[in-house]
């Protein structure tokens, strides 16, 4: 017999909601097969089998919110009866996959006990499981051997008694040093009462992992990373005329370019000119980025997401449209995949749609900027010694101070002005 676990469908997954099950106690299923489907904070995704075998016990129903990653869901035996074979949980998923596989079955119990939860996985220095057998984790706790720094050779890189053995006592990761940076406890937050309001004097909608996530993500962000904003006017009438000339030549295509695409073309353009604003930071150096791929916020029911436009600085104002249009839709339903809204080099946040004129934007890890963009509107402007009206735009550039120094985050402002109020260098 072996468990299924609740797997860990992105790096920062703990715990989600298994929203339906695809099988049923009794059903034959095969490596591959869709079992079920989890809801994360972000997204609803479909968990395959791993192994081939008959659904013995369904041990979290449909609709069970708060399941911890590694929690058994459901029980499998093989087709003979006979037990399966041991198999550590599986890890996270990368970005570049494209489907979620579920985690890997928990160690084969004795068969005259009941199955035992795979072995809480010990932490890297970096945030990372570390999976050991039982009896590697307990040599190396007596031993004083750091896991983290042991390379496994058993099945998928599992730590077993040989590995152990063949540490030495007091072995500790070589990243250690490099990670091991102090933070502040969390805040504790107070609760109402103590505040001053009443019990009873309101309704309590609980959290779900989505807000908790937004709630915990932000608030690190908001304590750890030093973040300065810089301001900017932007003159977008010429944009504006730009934008209808090319939604005129793209009309037989069924293509409608928007302002914030543009927007995303013209910040993508941005980074390529100032490269050192394309960085994150990292605590074994910056990470300069390749490409600019360009995080976008989309609010959706409960909270908001930031799915990705990849490469946005090799791509046509059409294709950046379409793909917006596609992320944005399918982020409204949850049926992003992790590749899609994790990871990117630069957020960009619009309120303008709201009549919003100015703001800053929380840093959105693992980028070291975000822009914040407000509503156009007509406004008295100066040039040279006449006074005219014109369409203007304000930005907010929020930059990680660890990564972007003001100067260089001034410069990459002005390269954005320069691209949004000569919009045809855009599409040099």
């Amino acid at each position: 017999m072996t468990d299924i676990l609740m797997p860990a469908l992105s790096p920062t997954m703990e715990e989600g909601t298994l929203s339906k099950w695809h099988v049923k106690e009794g059903d034959t299923v095969s490596a591959g097969d869709v079992i079920a489907e989890i809801e994360t904070d972000k997204a609803t995704m479909e968990v395959e089998a791993v192994d081939e075998g008959v659904i013995e016990a369904i041990l979290v129903k449909d609709g069970t919110e708060g399941v911890k990653v590694n929690t058994p869901i459901a029980r499998l035996k093989d087709e003979g009866g006979a037990s399966a074979p041991a198999k550590p949980p599986a890890e996270a998923p990368k970005a570049s996959e494209s489907k979620s596989a579920a985690a890997e079955p928990a160690a084969k119990a004795p068969p005259t006990e009941a199955p035992k939860p795979a072995p809480q996985a010990a932490a890297k220095a970096d945030g990372a499981r570390v999976f050991a057998s039982p009896l590697a984790r307990r040599l190396a706790e007596q031993k004083g051997i750091d896991l983290s720094a042991v390379r496994g050779s058993g099945p998928h890189g599992r730590i077993v008694q040989a590995d152990v053995d063949a540490a030495k006592p007091g072995q500790a990761s070589a990243k250690s040093g490099a990670t091991d940076f102090a933070k502040a406890p969390p805040a504790q937050v107070k609760s109402l009462e103590s505040l001053g309001i009443a019990p009873g004097s309101y309704d309590l909608i609980p959290l779900d992992g989505m807000r908790r996530t937004i709630a915990k993500r932000l608030t690190e962000s908001f304590r750890d990373i030093p973040h300065f904003p810089l301001s900017i006017d932007l003159e977008i009438d010429r944009l504006l005329d730009a934008r209808a000339r090319i939604n005129a030549a793209l009309e037989k295509q069924g293509v409608k370019v928007s302002v914030n695409d543009l927007l995303i073309k013209a910040s993508a353009a941005a980074l390529k000119a100032v490269p050192e604003a394309n960085a994150s930071f990292s605590p074994e150096g910056i990470a300069m980025h390749h490409h600019a791929d360009i995080a976008v916020a989309v609010a959706i029911e409960g909270g908001l997401i930031t799915p990705i436009i990849r490469e946005a600085e090799n791509r046509t104002l059409a294709d950046i449209s379409k793909a917006m249009k596609d992320l944005a839709e399918r982020a409204r339903s949850r049926k992003l995949k992790p590749e899609e809204f994790q990871g990117g080099t630069f957020s960009l946040s619009n309120l303008g749609m709201f009549g919003i004129k100015n703001f800053s934007s929380i840093i959105n890890e693992p980028q070291g900027c975000i822009l914040s963009v407000g509503a156009g509107e007509k406004r008295p402007v100066v040039h040279g010694d006449q006074l005219a009206i014109a369409t203007v735009m304000s930005v907010t550039l929020t930059c990680d101070h660890r990564v972007v120094d003001g100067a260089t985050g001034a410069r990459w402002v002005q390269a954005f002005k320069g691209f949004v109020e000569d919009p045809i260098t855009l599409l040099a």
